[in-house]
């Protein structure tokens, strides 16, 4: 990286703004493998996303709350996780409100009205001092958008897709899902969406997800090139089993297998089946993917209680709504589902939120406001809810094993019995609860877990000996790496980085419309 650039305090390192015609575009992707991709090169690479919107986060080795998407690029750009790779984290506790994380650390709930009508744009100093400072110590710094950089209702209020573009004169290229369907219309209008100041900024276009011979597309990426002037950087095509960190648990997919893996064949006889409850507001459900990367494992996530009956194993995962997914569990038969299993001596696992559904009781005065609620009371735990969130990244041992975690949670557990402790939590039969998120993760720990499971449930299963879940997380960011490399012109990729958008690229109309036009901010005017 050769580009010189200056900042407030010194030389700014290159960067690029990864948008998206829309949400779940491949922006997550696409940046992840850019960050593989250059850090393979020996580029100093950070991943950046001003303000994320997610229910499944990670806590950095400092106890900052950030997006897990950006952990996960973190990890793909070799660097350690940081706040200022995610200095604004929204997390909905309903259909009209969030809690706001501020720099890792709780600041309060907004209602979207309220965040949209000033709030976001206070925060935007943040952001960009966050930006400035990862480009002052790395050589490059790939952005990620949010949802489209053409809402033209809260383009005035952005600070995650054009709005810090514009503040840091990043050039962006925006990624349109091809399996979808309708993406020259996306691209193009997109573009077409924003006000001429916006359109400097925007190079060119990724195609994601794409089947099939690419020279049929060649045609239409020539035809794109003379209706907008901006090149396609790169035909991505289709790759099943990705197994990325997810941004948002509130779109997965009731009764589908994790991450689209094939389940490998069982090490021992038989196969395990995992059930996971898919309560509202579920957080964190990446904390089965070390049980998907299993042989042997099938993991599916169910909303019915007859689909408990053939699990092997039921995991109740975190959620942001602890008193809600209670309610839901029982209106749906769940909770009586998971009361026989537990007479029955039949597995279950309670992480975070679903570890204190499980306890005797629940004192909300925080999240949900509802006083005292009983729980299932399949543990002996009482939970009370306190203001503060607790942010940790413990590390002990269970099952005679070592393991790490991560904890995410303003519940305090009062255990009071059990048969034996649980890592923070306890055993109960064959009724277990944590609120470690992540201890899956710890491979031996993994497999003695699930020796046990095995046992109470019948099975002649057998944990395979050799299985790395560290491995395979960097096999599937290398896969992202490969992506970019083998189907993405790198050449102009890097040039983009370094030098920004070419001179000269044409202005698409009609444009922003008037009113938005009119009163369009620039990054330097908030």
């Amino acid at each position: 990286m050769t580009a010189d650039r200056s900042g407030p305090a010194g030389p700014l390192g290159g960067g690029l703004l990864v948008a998206g015609t829309t949400s779940d575009a491949g922006k997550s992707v696409v940046t992840a493998g850019i960050c593989r991709w250059l850090s393979r090169k020996g580029v100093k690479v950070a991943p950046f996303k001003a303000q994320n919107m997610s229910l499944n986060s990670f806590v950095t080795r400092e106890g900052a709350e950030i997006g897990r998407a950006q952990a996960m690029q973190a990890a793909a750009a070799r660097v350690e996780p940081s706040a200022l790779m995610n200095p604004v984290l929204l997390k909905p506790g309903g259909d009209r409100s969030s809690q706001v994380v501020l720099m890792g650390k709780p600041v309060g709930e907004l209602s979207a009205r309220g965040y949209h009508a000033g709030r976001q744009e206070q925060l935007f100093g943040t952001v960009t001092e966050c930006l400035e400072e990862l480009r002052r110590t790395h050589d490059a710094v790939i952005c990620e958008g949010a949802g489209s950089p053409a809402e033209i209702n809260l383009r005035r209020s952005d600070i995650v897709n054009m709005g810090i573009a514009r503040a840091a004169r990043l050039p962006v290229v925006v990624v349109g899902d091809i399996d979808r369907g309708g993406v020259f219309a996306s691209f193009f209008g997109t573009t077409a969406l924003l006000s001429p100041e916006d359109q400097e900024l925007i190079a060119g276009y990724v195609v994601n997800k794409f089947r099939g011979d690419v020279t049929l597309l060649e045609p239409g990426l020539d035809m794109l090139y003379e209706l907008t002037g901006r090149r396609t950087y790169g035909v991505l095509p289709f790759a099943h089993g990705l197994g990325i960190d997810e941004e948002d648990g509130l779109r997965v997919s009731l009764r589908g297998a994790v991450r689209e893996s094939v389940v490998a064949p069982p090490h021992g006889a038989d196969v395990l089946r995992v059930a996971v409850c898919a309560v509202p507001l579920m957080s964190n459900f990446t904390d089965v993917d070390a049980l998907a990367a299993e042989p042997g494992v099938v993991v599916r996530f169910v909303d019915r209680a007859e689909e408990l009956a053939d699990a092997d194993l039921v995991v109740v995962p975190g959620t942001r709504g602890t008193v809600r997914a209670l309610a839901w569990l029982r209106e749906r038969g769940l909770a009586d589902a998971l009361a026989r299993r537990a007479a029955e001596g039949r597995p279950v696992l309670g992480i975070c939120g679903g570890f204190q559904v499980l306890g005797e009781r629940i004192e909300d005065e925080v999240e949900s406001r509802a006083g005292v609620v009983e729980g299932l009371g399949l543990l002996p735990v009482r939970i009370r809810f306190a203001a503060e969130k607790t942010l940790a990244r413990p590390v002990g041992t269970a099952l005679g094993e070592p393991v790490e975690g991560y904890e995410i949670h303003h519940g305090v557990a009062d255990v009071r019995g059990g048969d034996e402790p649980f890592l923070d939590g306890c055993r109960v039969g064959a009724v277990w609860g944590t609120h470690w998120h992540g201890s899956l993760e710890s491979d031996g720990f993994r497999r003695a877990f699930l020796r046990r499971v095995a046992e109470a449930a019948g099975r002649a299963f057998v944990p395979a000996p050799d299985t790395s879940f560290a491995a395979l997380r960097e096999e599937q960011l290398d896969r992202l790496g490969d992506l970019i490399e083998e189907h993405a012109d790198t050449d102009a990729l890097l040039r983009l980085i370094e030098d920004g958008v070419p001179p000269g690229v044409p202005f698409i109309p009609p444009g922003a419309p008037a009113p938005l036009a009119r009163n369009d901010n620039t990054g330097g005017t908030r």
